[in-house]
């Protein structure tokens, strides 16, 4: 296979909650941009192809370059999984280009899990475990393959990610308002977060989520504080995050046929920072044999990257 040294390539991280880009040239970041999420689920097909397209023309403005300089596209987009999704997220992005006069040679649209997985083992196999507003778990096993487990959405599971700690938190005040568990230091804590709750009217906090006044994630680095400051409430959260984020790795486990350590990288805001929850799942995931903990090699960003060159080798070939 022709191995590429000069090449100008458009990578895209679409996420839950933004949306990053670069492109590179060489090997080199020559630009860089973001903007809010392009997540299907969240935003539709119609409006994510508009977003993407807007990152794509402001990472060409800001690198003075013209469309038709560039190689390959490779946007990594959650909440796409099927191939029918990506096609489909690939046509409706060709055809608002077009209208713009914009030209955009070959380009791939995948799971965000997957150009994750790419950019933390430099192309080799593993498992990458990302922890952000949502979570998900992807490996890529010996075949190349790609498995996945997890990434359903807070409508359905997520459960150990940021929105489901933020949502269980919700329900913990709310339980201790009424009397049916514990109270909280949380209650207090989401009052002063949104000046519009009173507590002494306890159903202005349904008013407040209603009209979009927080969202659940917002409150996770507040029910970490008060895990740490003792609130039983809060820590009994975070514990029962920890033990539903282990069976993520744990499942897709079982699609090697090795007898060595996988490599987990863990990813995703609550992973790559020092956080609770982060201390406390590795305290558990470090002691199972199956597992070697290691640090992403590259980013997702450069995962999509790595891919889009490896696209172009192959029509070199």
């Amino acid at each position: 296979m022709a191995i590429r040294t000069e090449f100008t390539i458009i990578g895209i991280d679409g996420g839950g909650s933004k949306t990053r880009g670069i492109i590179s040239k060489n090997g080199e970041i020559i630009s860089t941009a973001t903007a809010g999420t392009t997540r299907v689920g969240t935003v539709g097909f119609t409006e994510s192809a508009e977003r993407l397209l807007n990152v794509i023309k402001e990472l060409l403005r800001s690198a003075e370059i013209e469309s038709k300089e560039i190689d390959a596209v490779v946007i990594g987009l959650a909440g796409i999984w099927l191939p029918d999704e990506q096609q489909r997220a690939v046509s409706l992005l060709k055809m608002l280009a077009r209208s713009e006069g914009i030209t955009l040679n070959d380009i791939i649209v995948i799971s965000d899990a997957a150009i994750a997985v790419e950019g933390a083992f430099s192309g080799e196999n593993g498992i990458v475990l990302i922890v952000g507003t949502g979570t998900i778990g992807i490996a890529k096993v010996e075949d190349g393959r790609y498995e996945r487990c997890g990434g359903w959405g807070i409508e359905l599971d997520d459960k150990g990610s940021g929105a489901w700690i933020g949502r269980e938190g919700l329900t913990g005040i709310v339980r201790g308002i009424d009397g049916r568990g514990k109270p909280t230091i949380l209650a207090e804590k989401l009052a002063e977060l949104v000046p519009t709750i009173n507590l002494a009217k306890p159903r202005t906090i349904v008013s407040a989520y209603i009209e979009g006044a927080f969202e659940y994630a917002a409150l996770t680095p507040h029910i970490m504080d008060c895990a740490s400051n003792a609130d039983t409430v809060c820590m009994d959260i975070i514990q029962r995050a920890v033990e539903h984020l282990l069976e993520t790795p744990i499942a897709l486990y079982n699609y090697f046929k090795t007898s060595n350590p996988v490599k987990l990288a863990l990813m995703g805001g609550i992973m790559e920072n020092d956080t609770l929850l982060k201390s406390l799942f590795l305290e558990k995931i470090m002691s199972d044999t199956r597992f070697e903990i290691v640090l992403p090699t590259l980013t997702a960003l450069e995962g999509a990257v790595n891919l889009g060159l490896h696209l172009l080798e192959q029509l070199d070939a």
